[in-house]
């Protein structure tokens, strides 16, 4: 029957909107700058033996990446292993020096500077152009290389000097977001995975057994209360220590006699050569490998090097502070400390390091293992980083630890940073479609792009860019392999080119633009203000 006026059509009325299930399912958390059971923030310190077997800890940790660069370059540069165990040790010391420097001056931060893997390429192409020469002997060869180094070295950190202490380095991250800084510390981690498992694979019944433990300490920390600081803190030397004697066992009873030469390398504990070369008594001095050389092609090469350890050093700053349970660095202090990475990479030219420094992003995941982000712990450290490259016997003993134990730890460790980085996303809008197309291309692409390029890249170093200029080649191929630094560049781009006025609050920046000013936030003088009476005679402007 059709509608009349005595029978109007019935009036819908919408039902009040469900309640969200989510509160009715457990709490919910908001987002907090401080991390959740961190024992000893940048500021507070353990006891002394704790401080010590920790500093001890960090610098058996930066080891293996120091070792895993010399045996890639010196052997190609013509050295023996009397040459690996000088450059080993000049890294080492080098490794002390920046770190004391960037925790007392620098970004105040608890991380350890090691050697970066941004200056492979750079020194490779130097190799390569020395290939074509010839030499009376190889040890001529490896010092004509390794004063080329020096050269470029020397010249390329004025880059990182000028971009650091003109502000220019602040500028640019004045331009970062939550939304940036997700992909930026995130790849930190994620794009060392070469170095995790494809390297522990090499020696699989060392490094599977390790990476296991670790994980087993994990579950055992919560067994018993007394064993909890224990397996928590140094997990990873008793770990370690147990695979390493396991991997004594087994080189001694001649496991390894009959098998490939890529096993030896990796499982063996005597294959480095490095106890018997190593002398008992060596102190690193300036200019020991003779007077630097200096080949513009070979200078423009390694600025690309600079340029990517900076981007490397402060998405693992970000990652440190907030591993330390100190605020978001402020730009100020990221600046002066790409100023002083750029004068930490004047020092290595003139020290004679193979190649320069970066913040060692495995020692930032090691604040997270470990529960303790002190200060004073890393300072310690660089205490053993300067006994063991002058007593080079010892050094040279820890340094023969096999490689598959040290990518185990990495699994753990770059995991850490990783996640860490991720965890940035809760101060912007998780809810906003246009954060993530931001987040999700910036974080593919910065793991695409280096994938690119390193699986086209020759043993001797040649990218995929291969124009008529070897400098230009040099630059392009070494940034666009870093990850850090595909990330900075496209997430940057994106997140302030579409419609960032309109999306601020969605990007988080009430929360993030405090961090950026000098007196933006009261605790950043607290985390990052300078040692007693160094305003007395430094500039502000540079502080």
């Amino acid at each position: 029957m059709g509608e009349t006026a005595h029978n109007p059509a019935p009036v819908l009325v919408a039902a009040p909107p469900p309640s969200s299930l989510a509160f009715s399912k457990g709490p919910s958390w908001s987002p907090s700058e401080i991390l959740q059971n961190l024992e000893y923030c940048i500021h507070s310190n353990p006891s002394w033996p704790e401080t010590f077997l920790l500093a001890f800890q960090h610098y058996i940790v930066m080891l293996g990446t120091t070792v895993l660069i010399t045996r890639t370059l010196v052997t190609q540069m013509g050295g023996d292993p009397a040459d690996a165990a000088r450059v080993i040790q000049t890294l080492v010391f080098m490794s002390g020096i920046n770190t004391l420097l960037q925790t007392l001056i620098g970004t105040r931060l608890p991380t350890v500077m090691g050697p970066s893997y941004a200056f492979v390429l750079p020194v490779l192409s130097i190799i390569r152009d020395y290939n074509d020469e010839t030499f009376s002997k190889e040890h001529d060869r490896f010092e004509a290389i390794m004063r080329t180094i020096q050269g470029s070295m020397i010249v390329s950190s004025f880059i990182n000097i000028i971009l650091g202490y003109s502000k220019g380095w602040a500028t640019l991250t004045r331009l970062l977001s939550p939304i940036t800084i997700v992909p930026v510390v995130c790849v930190v981690g994620l794009g060392l995975f070469m170095r995790g498992f494809p390297l522990l694979a090499n020696c699989v019944e060392l490094g599977l057994p390790m990476l296991i433990l670790l994980v087993i300490c994990q579950y055992s920390k919560n067994l018993h209360s007394s064993a909890r600081p224990v397996l928590e803190r140094f997990g990873l030397l008793f770990c370690g220590g147990i695979i390493w004697a396991f991997a004594a066992i087994l080189t001694v009873a001649g496991a390894y006699n009959n098998v490939g030469y890529r096993t030896k390398q990796s499982c063996r504990t005597d294959r480095s050569y490095l106890i018997s070369s190593s002398p008992w008594v060596r102190v690193p001095y300036p200019f020991q490998w003779g007077a630097p050389i200096f080949r513009a092609s070979h200078v423009f090469g390694m600025i690309g090097a600079t340029l990517v350890s900076a981007a490397e050093s402060t998405g693992a700053f970000y990652g440190a502070a907030r591993l330390a349970g100190a605020t978001s660095p402020p730009a100020h202090v990221l600046s002066r400390s790409i100023g002083l990475q750029g004068i930490g990479l004047l020092l290595d030219g003139i020290f004679g390091a193979a190649v320069g420094s970066t913040a060692s992003v495995e020692n930032v995941g090691l604040l997270g293992h470990t529960h303790i982000g002190s200060r004073r712990v890393v300072q310690v450290s660089t205490g053993f980083m300067f006994f063991f490259s002058i007593f080079g016997k010892f050094g040279g003993l820890f340094a023969s630890i096999p490689l598959a134990i040290f990518a185990a730890a990495y699994c753990v460790l770059y995991g850490i940073v990783a996640a860490i980085g991720i965890s940035f996303i809760q101060f912007s809008n998780t809810n906003s479609m246009r954060n993530h197309y931001v987040l999700g291309l910036a974080l593919f692409l910065a793991i695409s792009i280096p994938q690119y390029f390193v699986s086209n890249t020759t043993g001797d170093g040649h990218g995929p860019i291969r124009a008529d200029g070897g400098w230009f080649n040099d630059i392009l191929n070494t940034v666009f392999s870093s990850p850090p630094a595909v990330a900075m560049i496209v997430g940057t781009l994106l997140d302030n080119l579409l419609e960032a006025r309109s999306t601020s609050n969605d990007r988080g920046i009430p929360w993030w633009k405090p961090f950026q000013n000098r007196k933006g936030d009261s605790r950043s003088a607290e985390f990052y203000g300078m040692p007693i009476r160094i305003n007395e005679w430094m500039p502000t402007r540079y502080l």
